[in-house]
């Protein structure tokens, strides 16, 4: 780490002298501008003093004497927030309502194998019906044509394949509510 120049000293004596002497001052006068908003007079408090570090050779480096424009520097930042709050909309949404979920798709990956598992275990022909029906979403009387039998088997078939998934996926500690 290089060693502080005189300079560098300076400047951070002057940062630690501002705090000192003016720190407490702008801090209550900086909240009374803001409306008791202590974590914003803060805010406002380090950007003046920051400013004032930055223009610290212009300020002659002379802490004791910088409270005017320490003071103007802090006024004319409360000014810009409060224009910058006119201009936004009040947020009317209270934090605790925001919904900020994201989705997880890994709940649906493992449901859906659960379902594929369960689906193995089936006889090849309720496989084939629930195959059509739900995930070709072919209407009774279409996967009745393709497969080349009546619509009535169709429907029963189906309707056995349910209860047989249904009871499949129970025995592997699933919700119920997969198959409906």
């Amino acid at each position: 780490m290089p060693l502080l120049t005189t300079a560098d000293d300076q400047r951070d004596r002057f940062i630690g002298d501002v705090y000192a002497l003016h720190g407490g001052s702008t801090l209550r006068y900086a909240s009374r501008l803001l409306g008791g908003d202590w974590y914003l007079a803060e805010d406002i408090l380090q950007e003046a003093v920051l400013r004032a570090w930055k223009h610290a050779s212009a300020l002659g480096m002379n802490a004791s004497e910088v409270r005017p424009w320490l003071w103007t520097t802090v006024r004319h930042l409360t000014i810009d927030h409060h224009r910058a709050e006119r201009r936004r909309p009040a947020d009317s949404t209270a934090l605790a309502t925001l919904d900020v979920s994201v989705p997880d798709p890994t709940d649906r990956l493992l449901r859906g194998r659960l379902v594929l598992d369960a689906l193995s275990e089936l006889p090849e022909q309720q496989r084939q019906v629930i195959g059509l029906l739900y995930y070709g979403r072919f209407n009774a009387a279409q996967a009745a044509e393709h497969l080349g039998i009546p619509v009535g088997t169709v429907k029963s078939r189906s309707h056995y394949a349910l209860r047989a998934l249904r009871r499949a996926l129970e025995a592997r500690g699933a919700v119920t509510d997969v198959v409906r």
